[in-house]
């Protein structure tokens, strides 16, 4: 904080105004730790007052009353370490998330719709913004794909543990027969790249697309090909963007999500677990899946990768992903550091 508040004063930092925002950015970052370890320590010391007055006074009441401030000071002191370690390049930067529906038709896509639904509601708990970046509706109901941009602190930094295929088990409410069906989508997940980090695109590689956005109709419906997509040939990657009313917009957010996508190759490239994940991204099926939700016959969400479970599966699909989140991402830190250790 010392070293950045002191380029800070220097007058010759807003020659460079994208370094000058990064700065500022970094400073504010560490600022809000710094503030929330002070703030722990300050409610830690006032718990210890709280129960010596309330042993001191035999006030059984008083003492539960701080046991309980003090659980919540513990899982806020957990959250607060596991960001701390969230040091992965992009991991502060704000997020994309992909959802494509299996094979199975209308049950997958269900399905698929009911994942956009559980990540908004997770990020809206955590006071993230999300934006619908583009979204394909299913044939009778669901969605076939979707892309959302989460918007917060270290919302790539969460978000990547999610990166994987989710698989449902329930009674189908498409099933007349009321059987039990399972059903598959992936999500994948890719930072976004901000102004500090240059990736660079040959205009040739990339192939653009237009092509009429998809709408509810009416007096509103979209008369213009104002959707993009683009293809970048070396690599297969695709990304469309049809959220924005104008063509010149949607180019320009699908761009960026080029690079972001981009920049996420490269950094599959330096980590193998991320690698592992991107090639089981083609089979969206048995084998492959992150996480089980069963609805039927019983009431479990399981973690394939950390076995961390949880028969709240309402909760779940309401956003309430956090167990889950810090769990895998206490494991990914967990063997990068023993990977450096062997090293060493």
């Amino acid at each position: 904080m010392d070293e950045l508040n002191a380029k800070a004063e220097d007058p010759s930092l807003w020659n460079k105004p994208e370094a000058a925002q990064a700065l500022m950015r970094e400073r504010n970052r560490l600022d809000a730790s710094v503030k929330a370890v002070l703030e722990l320590e300050s409610e830690l010391a006032d718990v210890r007052e709280l129960v010596e007055l309330g042993e001191a006074d035999g006030d059984d009441a008083l003492v539960e009353e701080a046991a309980q401030t003090l659980a919540a000071l513990k899982r806020r002191a957990e959250t607060a370490e596991l960001e701390a370690l969230l040091s992965g390049e992009a991991d502060g930067n704000d997020a994309f998330v992909e959802i494509h529906a299996g094979a199975g038709g209308t049950e997958s896509q269900d399905w698929a719709a009911m994942l956009q639904r559980m990540y908004l509601r997770w990020a809206q708990a955590r006071g993230f913004k999300a934006d619908l970046i583009e979204e394909h509706p299913g044939d009778e109901a669901g969605i076939k794909s979707a892309t959302v941009l989460i918007k917060g602190e270290n919302a790539y930094g969460w978000m990547k543990t999610e990166s994987g295929v989710h698989r449902l088990v329930r009674i189908s409410p498409f099933d007349s027969s009321a059987r039990r069906h399972t059903s598959f989508a992936s999500v994948w997940v890719y930072p976004q790249v901000d102004e500090t980090i240059k990736i660079e695109i040959n205009d040739k590689d990339v192939r653009t697309d237009t092509y009429r956005a998809s709408g509810a109709g009416g007096q509103h419906i979209n008369k213009t090909d104002s959707a993009v997509r683009l293809t970048h040939e070396p690599t297969g990657i695709v990304v469309q963007c049809q959220n924005e009313r104008s063509q010149h917009k949607n180019r320009a957010r699908a761009w960026d999500m080029l690079r972001a996508r981009l920049y996420e190759l490269e950094l599959q490239k330096r980590d193998e677990e991320a690698q592992a994940a991107e090639d089981s991204k083609s089979d969206i099926g048995w084998g492959h899946q992150i996480r089980s939700y069963v609805l039927q016959p019983y009431q479990m969400v399981k973690d394939l990768r950390t076995n961390v479970e949880t028969s709240n599966t309402q909760g779940v699909l309401d956003g309430d992903l956090d167990a889950f989140m810090a769990a895998s991402l206490a494991a990914r830190v967990g063997g990068e550091g023993e990977e450096a250790a062997d090293e060493a």
